[in-house]
């Protein structure tokens, strides 16, 4: 019986490895809002292996530093996902990364806030070339608790914060 098991583990993890891929890139997202004197940037790398065709796991480590009339924020989140690309033409590819996120953030003079999200992010990708892919990732539909600047919300999120691009460069 530990044999057959064992066979079976070796034979499906052959299976998979066979047609993964990793990847590894980033996003980046920089705003300024000149009226409400608020500046955002963040930058977050990621890496991931296609398990198939569809199918994706992948873990993103971001920063973010805010700045809003003189008051500074800085925020630390790690994000593992599940991502599920629904619609491929030509160069366009169109997913969801599913996952569930922590972070810390810090304001000066304050004590630091943790918190976590759950929730589903839509994306688009543009293929530049054979390994090369342009991510941009838009909106955030599910609950966040006191996620990177201290707030909470449940629900969609269509905010400046919720939008990144990127790029992903595939082994």
């Amino acid at each position: 019986m530990k044999k057959l098991l064992f066979t079976l583990v070796v034979a499906f993890m052959a299976i998979i490895s066979a047609d993964a891929q990793v990847y590894v890139g980033g996003s980046f997202n920089l705003t300024h809002d000149k009226n409400a004197d608020v500046t955002n940037f963040s930058i977050a790398p990621e890496v991931g292996y296609n398990l198939n065709k569809n199918w994706a796991i992948a873990a993103e480590i971001g920063y973010t530093h805010f700045k809003s009339d003189g008051n500074k924020a800085n925020a630390f989140n790690f994000a593992p996902y599940a991502r599920f690309s629904f619609f491929e033409k030509g160069i366009v590819r169109l997913f969801l990364d599913g996952g569930i996120g922590i972070s810390t953030y810090k304001r000066e003079s304050y004590d630091s806030v943790n918190g976590f999200e759950i929730g589903i992010k839509p994306s688009i990708a543009l293929e530049i070339c054979k390994n090369l892919t342009f991510v941009a990732k838009y909106g955030f539909a599910g609950y966040r608790d006191d996620y990177k600047y201290a707030n909470s919300t449940s629900g969609i999120s269509l905010s400046s914060e919720d939008l990144t691009f990127g790029f992903h460069y595939e082994f």
